[in-house]
């Protein structure tokens, strides 16, 4: 099965998928808590094995490789997750923080009357779906339950409305936008 997939038998490579894929979905899943996150995981190691099927080494346990795969996909992810947070917590953080300094706290006004106007721009949903995320610190499960919303579409809404926020924001303060792109990564 493995030297069909080589040389890149389709057939082989959905043989593959179908023996192996459900093992896969449910350690991503157990490891990321999230059934998109799990899903992509999936996609990105099975991926990962047919765009690389001409370099494949000598395989013996095929199921170990897969999952050394899936393994490292979703420590990437959850290593990316997690700088992403902490880069939009100090982000808002220093947002939301009132400073003394009164330098510090016309530049966070501004900010927020920024990311304001850029809100105003968009339908009530989308408002709604950033309010929850941003301000009330909910998950995109949270979000779909209270609006009767897929947690993948309030996730589309929700990056739908960063990257609205973030071309506003580039177009009124460089430093600004360059603040909220690093804050945003994980949703680009």
């Amino acid at each position: 099965m493995l030297k069909k997939l080589k040389e890149g038998d389709e057939p082989a490579f959905r043989e593959l998928y179908a023996r192996h894929s459900k093992q896969v979905l449910v350690f991503a899943y157990h490891l990321t808590h999230s059934a998109i996150d799990a899903e992509d995981i999936l996609q990105e190691t099975f991926l990962r094995l047919w765009t690389n099927r001409d370099h494949l080494p000598e395989i013996n346990h095929f199921g170990n490789y897969i999952f050394t795969i899936a393994r490292n996909k979703t420590l990437d992810h959850l290593r990316k997750v997690s700088l992403q947070r902490k880069l939009i917590d100090q982000v808002w953080a220093n947002i939301s923080d009132i400073s003394d300094d009164l330098e510090l706290q016309l530049d966070a006004r501004e900010s927020k009357a920024l990311i304001s106007e850029a809100l105003a721009r968009l339908s009530p949903q989308k408002q709604t779906i950033f309010h929850l995320s941003r301000q009330q610190g909910l998950s995109h499960e949270e979000i779909g339950q209270q609006l009767s919303l897929s947690k993948s579409r309030v996730k589309n809404l929700l990056v739908e409305t960063l990257k609205h926020i973030r071309l506003y924001l580039a177009q009124h303060s460089l430093l600004l936008a360059v603040l909220f792109q690093l804050a945003c990564v994980k949703f680009s």
